[in-house]
């Protein structure tokens, strides 16, 4: 057949050689995955980067548990999230303390009847120099960070290998990517989340779970402030939503796709 490609040139069109003509693909956008109805569990979910973490999930659909160790905290943002319309609950219990996370985690799961999403979010800081930090303030930062995570994850990975889906997101630091003077325990505990977390992935990608691992940079938050690291207020660096939505941006990746881990860092600091 004989094709012509008809041009507009000054008004006039006028019929150029015969060309082949090319038909554009039609453009296949990426569709967002939806997360409502989803059940989620946040530790550490009270304040800070979990409670951001939590309202960002609310604001999606998400179902959730929240955990802490301060009740009163708890029971204002579990209020918070429910204006949402989403079911919330809240439980009080140590991460670092196995038998109450057995417990807990039992618990939750009953009241929300599944759980296809874990945060690992608790976690504690000191500063101190590694003479005069007391070990007991050592010991206990290596038992919430890296041991209560892996407590947590340990009652909670067997319902998603049942389901043969889940998402499990752990919150490491740049701390553990690189270590700084006066944060040794804290910075070894975030090394050994990453170690941790890179061998469970691993381990579970074949049960279609996705392990995350996030190495945020300071961001403000009730912790950095009261270590002195920040002042309230410092508008110019990491807000504990800006993290929130990175993990929605890697929860509503096509299950295809995983986001094996990602640092978060401050433009402009």
């Amino acid at each position: 057949m004989d094709r012509r490609v008809v041009v507009q040139k000054n008004s006039q069109f006028i019929s150029s050689e015969p060309q082949l003509e090319f038909e554009q693909e039609p453009i296949k956008r990426l569709k967002m995955k939806s997360l409502q109805n989803k059940k989620a569990i946040i530790t550490g979910g009270g304040r800070g980067l979990g409670k951001a973490t939590a309202l960002a999930f609310a604001k999606e659909g998400i179902d959730l548990a929240i955990t802490g160790r301060n009740e009163k905290v708890l029971k204002e943002t579990v209020a918070e999230l429910k204006t949402f319309g989403v079911k919330a609950i809240y439980s009080v219990f140590d991460v670092g303390n196995y038998e109450e996370v057995q417990k807990s985690i039992k618990n939750i799961i009953k009241t929300l009847g599944t759980v296809d999403i874990l945060v690992n979010n608790a976690g504690m800081a000191a500063i101190g120099s590694f003479n005069e930090m007391e070990v007991g303030t050592w010991s206990k930062i290596i038992q919430t960070n890296l041991m209560g995570m892996y407590y947590v994850t340990k009652e909670v990975l067997p319902h998603l290998i049942a389901k043969n889906e889940g998402d499990i997101i752990n919150v490491s630091s740049t701390a553990g990517l690189n270590g700084n003077a006066n944060v040794s325990a804290y910075s070894a505990s975030k090394f050994a989340v990453i170690g941790m977390s890179e061998s469970l992935m691993k381990e579970v990608r074949k049960n279609n779970i996705r392990v995350i691992t996030l190495t945020p940079s300071t961001i403000e938050s009730e912790m950095t402030i009261g270590l002195g690291m920040l002042s309230k207020g410092s508008e110019n660096v990491l807000q504990p939503e800006d993290f929130a939505e990175l993990i929605l941006a890697g929860l509503k990746l096509p299950r295809r796709a995983m986001l094996k881990s990602a640092a978060l860092w401050t433009t402009n600091p």
